[in-house]
């Protein structure tokens, strides 16, 4: 028996799905208002999605594959200066824009600890990349720099979230280039 077809749009239920547990958190959005954002019942949410660590899952990892293509394509850039100050600026912007909930739910929410360190780590890559390359010190320590720029990015988040603009944002990201080494 192939059962009933579902009367949704997968895609779009996970992208309301996304917005519900950006704005809220996992801990604060209940099944029950996920399913009256995503306009299905509590039966169609479970087959679909198994339940809300289930439709979490895949929210996330949807969430984290679009944040990483804005990544990769900072990170693309010639010097590791441009490729940071394009994935601050970036941030800054994205953490403000108005056509979705403020901050990053990758940056803010405790259960994506792992999607932060894979930041981490490309962001750590890239700048080997920069100290091989000769645009950053040798003795640049590359796991603390990108430590820190994971930090910066969290902080943004954070400022967005209390209601800064994107002025602010930007404001940080010059203050963190102050602190980026020059290669000399």
């Amino acid at each position: 028996m192939a059962g009933r077809p579902r009367s949704f749009d997968r895609d779009a239920a996970l992208a309301v799905a996304v917005q519900q547990f950006w704005r809220e958190g996992y801990e604060e959005t209940s099944v029950a208002r996920l399913t009256a954002a995503m306009g299905v019942s509590p039966p169609s949410l479970y087959a679909a999605f198994g339940d809300k660590a289930g439709l979490f899952e895949e929210a996330s990892q949807l969430y984290f594959r679009r944040t990483c293509e804005g990544l990769d394509a900072a990170i693309a850039l010639p010097t590791a200066r441009e490729a940071v100050l394009r994935m601050l600026q970036d941030t800054a912007r994205a953490h403000t824009d108005t056509a979705t909930p403020p901050g990053c739910l990758m940056l803010t929410e405790p259960r994506l600890a792992a999607q932060r360190e894979e930041v981490r780590r490309r962001l750590g890559e890239r700048l080997d990349q920069g100290v091989r390359d000769g645009d950053l010190p040798p003795e640049t320590r590359t796991e603390q720099l990108a430590s820190f720029l994971v930090a910066v990015m969290r902080g943004m988040s954070g400022c967005a979230r209390d209601g800064g603009s994107t002025e602010d944002l930007l404001a940080i990201t010059e203050t963190a280039m102050a602190a980026f080494p020059s290669p000399r």
